[in-house]
């Protein structure tokens, strides 16, 4: 009786690990069909590859989706799945920077600020969230919240003309004009003769 347990137990285990298999056979051909016909610019046919094996509990799925509906014009739809993805892995930086895709369509700024804020949360150096966050502040006139993000790129990343440059504006725009003469004059060794940065110096009497 009890070998006859053993035997049940080991049929069950053995059938659970084919279904397993076979099902993450089946995860992986739709992974793959669903990038050929991204590639085709069939999107919604891509879509519905995933979601022929769509597990809600799956962050690559969720992930994938909502990439393809942001390729489509579904940007609410998109924000769904990422979202979805973000709560399932927390720590996850690129559904985040996924999330802000569609967001920033929508043209809501302040969704995408609050992912920025965060991702800088997870990771406080990341420069592109650093970067576009002081963007947004700078774009909205909050120079002294824009000024620490700047700061930070342009010390991890002193020879960019970017960071450079919108560090040298904002400083210029706090009233900080020495450090902006620097700053524009450091611009200008990365892109000589460059506009912005001419103009930048020349307000600076």
């Amino acid at each position: 009786m009890e070998l006859l347990k053993k035997s049940l137990i080991l049929s069950v285990l053995t059938c659970m690990m084919y279904l397993a298999n076979g099902q993450t056979q089946a995860q992986i051909s739709a992974f793959d069909n669903s990038y050929k016909l991204e590639k085709a610019s069939k999107y919604v046919d891509a879509i519905n590859s995933i979601k022929g094996v769509y597990e809600e509990t799956s962050y690559e799925m969720n992930l994938r989706l909502g990439w393809l509906n942001y390729l489509i014009g579904q940007q609410t739809t998109a924000i769904s799945f990422y979202d979805k993805a973000i709560k399932l892995n927390p720590f996850s930086i690129e559904a985040r920077f996924g999330y802000i895709m569609p967001a920033s369509v929508l043209g809501n700024w302040e969704m995408v600020k609050n992912q920025y804020l965060a991702i800088l949360k997870i990771d406080p150096q990341n420069t592109k969230a650093n970067y576009y966050l002081g963007l947004i502040y700078y774009n909205s006139k909050e120079y002294s919240k824009a000024q620490k993000h700047f700061e930070i790129c342009a010390n991890l990343y002193p020879f960019d003309y970017d960071s450079m440059l919108m560090y040298a504006w904002n400083s210029y725009f706090l009233g900080k004009l020495r450090e902006a003469k620097v700053l524009f004059s450091k611009t200008l060794l990365i892109r000589p003769y460059d506009k912005s940065a001419t103009e930048g110096l020349s307000l600076i009497k």
